[in-house]
């Protein structure tokens, strides 16, 4: 390695990891508390069957599980202004992510309420807790603790998902990355060196959640 390229990677480290503290961790962990609530509130509707919203939820999901985060962005951030909603860059990636986050990890927790016996359910209801009460407080429990590795894989892939709001203009690691690689000609060693910053950054925080 020259002395040249690793200045360069000496000097470019602090601002790639100053634009994952300031933009890419906020934006992963705001993302995914929205998504969880939202992927609570899915699955619970879904789960209790009421009618018209689980099928509005059913739909939402099927949307947003069958179509790439980044067509999502740009439709966000790029498309809503052509019907008069403009939406700012961070505030639309999110919206995206959120929404993203709240379709799958509300598959992942509906899973798991199924699989909680229907028995515990059932004697909830006998014991005078209406059906929205045996869910919050006999079902929900058993079935968070139970999807939470599955969850923390949606958890680490939003970490990396981040990397696609440098197409709408947020200056996180990816496109602080692109910067300097436009003034340094140097493509290989700043990718490989904001990898290895994600792969910190994804195992650092699955111990914050």
């Amino acid at each position: 390695m020259s002395t040249r390229l690793l200045d360069i990677i000496i000097k470019a480290l602090p601002n790639i990891v100053l634009a994952g503290i300031t933009v890419t961790i906020p934006l992963t962990l705001i993302s995914f508390a929205i998504g969880m609530i939202l992927a609570i509130i899915v699955a619970v509707v879904r789960v209790l069957k009421i009618r018209v919203l689980s099928e509005i939820f059913r739909f939402y999901v099927w949307v947003f599980r069958g179509t790439p985060l980044l067509v999502k962005l740009f439709i966000i951030f790029y498309g809503l202004p052509g019907v008069g909603l403009n939406i700012p860059a961070l505030p639309s990636a999110i919206i995206a992510f959120s929404l993203n986050v709240g379709a799958y990890a509300s598959e992942t927790i509906r899973g798991a309420i199924i699989s909680v016996p229907r028995s515990q359910t059932e004697g909830a209801i006998a014991c005078g807790m209406t059906s929205w009460q045996a869910i919050y407080h006999i079902v929900l429990p058993q079935a968070i603790k139970a999807c939470i590795p599955a969850l923390f894989n949606t958890f680490i892939s939003l970490v990396k998902d981040t990397s696609l709001a440098a197409n709408i203009t947020i200056t996180e690691m990816f496109m602080k990355t692109q910067r300097i690689v436009a003034t340094t000609y140097e493509p290989l060693a700043l990718y490989i060196e904001v990898a290895l910053i994600y792969l910190l950054f994804s195992t650092g925080l699955t111990y914050l959640i």
